[in-house]
């Protein structure tokens, strides 16, 4: 009986581990560098695969010594130039090496991103994104209207439903090199569950008004509910049963001016304390940047072309609801941002070349 394990593979397949973390393969020979790529999804055999992959190849250098800071000369010519590498399958036997060879974690690096760079581009919003951009934004579009330089939320089924805004914003989508660099840098990131390559933004004049705008979009059925994936959301701006509780104190209080509401929240915050917040955890964003996440999801229809049947998929986006104060405390400039940035190429760099542990 054979009691021999590989504890990578064991680790990756039943043990939670991510393959990105895996230190080296266990691939010896061509012929099972070969079969390990056509399981893997490609068919070395065909030119367009072939082809395919050797851009991937090409993307992950220019990622790696372009965003991830590291010099060209750093990578042996065996791995970084297509003439002198001439077969794509030495990378994986070149990651399959043992002891200090500087080939081995160079391959592991390229494939690494590699890897990440293939997840990424084969996903639904890859082929679609200008139809999924569409039909999610035009759903939240007809109740945006400005009068001057105010924005408001205005209802279509309850005329009343009212909200002035201090901002909308349609977040950009999120590019494929920083999805790259995000699903790099945090282990517990997969491809197919980066949720924000398209959002919405919300800002609002007061916490009362954040969760106005919830009760907005449901009432106005721009979200289902039901389609809100929980795990996914966050908010560490206000607890929801507190804002409830307040919410009765005002009315029995009868409190009408909008000064003494936001002072009430304030102060009854400041007497129970924030411990029932929670937060997605994301060691690379600054701790004080506060809001109100979640993720939805939207089934889009599409025609690929006349001759064609139509299909239909769910597609996750992401919702930010924050106040003013909130949003000018992370807007302060690029600073902030270069920061989040800088952890994150940190985290992604140190994921590409762990320290040596055989």
């Amino acid at each position: 009986m054979n009691f021999s394990f590989d504890p990578d593979i064991l680790n990756t397949i039943a043990g939670g581990r991510s393959a990105l973390d895996m230190r080296r393969l266990q691939i010896f020979n061509l012929e099972s560098a070969q079969s390990f790529i056509k399981t893997y999804g490609f068919d070395l055999d065909d030119p367009n695969h072939l082809e395919t992959l050797w851009q991937q190849h090409r993307r992950a250098l220019v990622l790696m010594t372009e965003k991830l800071g590291f010099t060209e000369s750093e990578i042996p010519l065996e791995i970084r130039d297509r003439k002198t590498l001439q077969d794509l399958r030495l990378l994986l036997l070149y990651a399959s090496r043992t002891g200090s060879d500087p080939l081995q974690k160079w391959a592991c690096a390229v494939l690494r991103c590699m890897h990440v760079f293939i997840h990424a581009e084969n996903d639904l919003f890859s082929f679609f994104s200008n139809e999924i951009q569409e039909q999610i934004l035009s759903s939240y579009e007809p109740y945006i209207s400005t009068e001057g330089q105010s924005v408001f939320l205005t209802g279509k089924v309850y005329s009343a439903n009212r909200i002035e805004l201090e901002n909308f914003q349609p977040k950009a989508f999120k590019t494929t090199s920083s999805a790259v660099l995000k699903l790099l840098a945090r282990p517990d990131a997969l491809a197919m569950r980066v949720f924000d390559k398209i959002g919405i933004r919300f800002v609002t004049k007061s916490v009362l008004d954040s969760f106005r705008v919830i009760r907005f979009l449901v009432q106005e059925n721009m979200v289902s509910f039901p389609h809100i994936m929980p795990d996914q959301s966050s908010n560490n701006v206000y607890p929801v049963e507190l804002f409830l509780q307040v919410c009765e104190k005002i009315k029995n209080l009868n409190i009408k001016d909008d000064a003494s509401i936001q002072n009430l929240f304030k102060e009854e915050l400041a007497k129970t304390g924030d411990t029932a917040l929670f937060r997605k955890l994301n060691e690379h964003s600054d701790l004080n940047f506060k809001f109100i996440k979640f993720i939805s999801r939207q089934l889009i229809r599409i025609k690929p072309d006349p001759a064609s049947e139509k299909f239909h998929f769910f597609y996750p986006y992401e919702v930010q609801i924050m106040d003013q104060e909130s949003f000018l405390a992370t807007s302060r400039g690029p600073l902030e941002h270069n920061a989040y940035k800088n952890r994150q190429r940190d985290s992604a760099r140190a994921r590409l070349m762990p320290d040596e542990n055989p």
